[in-house]
């Protein structure tokens, strides 16, 4: 992530961590079957990028145990601090616009990262010149554009209300510099940064818990955005609020692909 000022989902707002929390629900297993497929043990070094919640890090830091090292970095790190224990080292840096913390990593990862940041192909330069020879890099991030609904099944009222939220929310997204469609990029862009071995697939949620907590906590931190830009009134987000803590719709998230390869 890059400067704060620029982020439309502010990790210094309360409801971050209820976002990192859903995250983490709904992505943990999926990031680490791939690092399991890794083969990561003990005395690897990894660099986590964009770190934000403490799911990702302990679960590092426990792989890789006192041999290892675990260097977590993001613009406002306040939500890892509680992860600063050895093996683990939190850093405030900005990827992409600093060189990086350190070579020869042997896992370098980022998720839900790259489709904020300006200079995406600068990051990405990045995180490959910290990997060893050899070493891997696991990228993740969504791609709105593939799925845009938040209710793939628009039956009623509340789903196309909920519908045109989200599209408020894409385009917001979008005025600040995301793209929308990076996830299907990630395996060209690997490939093109001199990765071998690359691979993809992708994690699409249709309706849980997770999805639900992670909307609510997201409407919530973007309801003054959406106001002001006339996407949504008061009403409408009290409205979508409720709706979603009925628990009778189906939501969804993006997909989320994640892409790796060898240097």
């Amino acid at each position: 992530m890059t400067q704060t000022d620029g982020y439309l989902l502010d990790n210094r707002q309360t409801e971050a961590g209820q976002c990192f929390d859903a995250f983490a629900t709904l992505f943990d297993p999926t990031t680490f079957r791939h690092m399991e497929r890794f083969g990561i043990g003990s005395g690897w070094r990894c660099w986590e990028v964009g770190a934000g919640g403490t799911s990702v890090v302990s679960w590092l830091a426990k792989k890789v145990g006192p041999t290892g090292r675990v260097v977590a970095t993001d613009i406002d790190t306040s939500w890892a601090a509680s992860a600063a224990r050895p093996p683990v080292e939190i850093r405030v840096h900005d990827v992409g616009a600093e060189e990086p913390p350190g070579e020869g990593f042997d896992l370098v990862h980022a998720r839900l990262v790259l489709v904020h940041v300006p200079d995406r192909e600068r990051a990405l330069r990045s995180m490959v010149k910290a990997l060893r020879p050899g070493g891997r890099l696991l990228i993740e991030d969504a791609d709105p554009a593939l799925q845009p609904l938040l209710c793939p099944d628009e039956h009623g009222p509340e789903q196309q209300l909920a519908n045109r939220l989200r599209h408020g929310f894409r385009k917001l997204l979008a005025e600040r510099g995301a793209d929308l469609s990076y996830g299907r990029k990630l395996p060209r862009l690997l490939r093109e940064a001199g990765l071998r071995e690359v691979e993809a697939d992708a994690y699409f949620p249709v309706t849980s818990t997770a999805c639900a907590n992670l909307e609510s906590a997201t409407v919530r931190q973007i309801r003054d955005q959406l106001v002001t830009a006339g996407i949504a009134t008061d009403e409408d987000i009290d409205r979508h609020l409720a709706n979603v803590a009925s628990g009778s719709m189906d939501l969804a998230t993006a997909p989320m692909i994640s892409a790796w390869g060898r240097k």
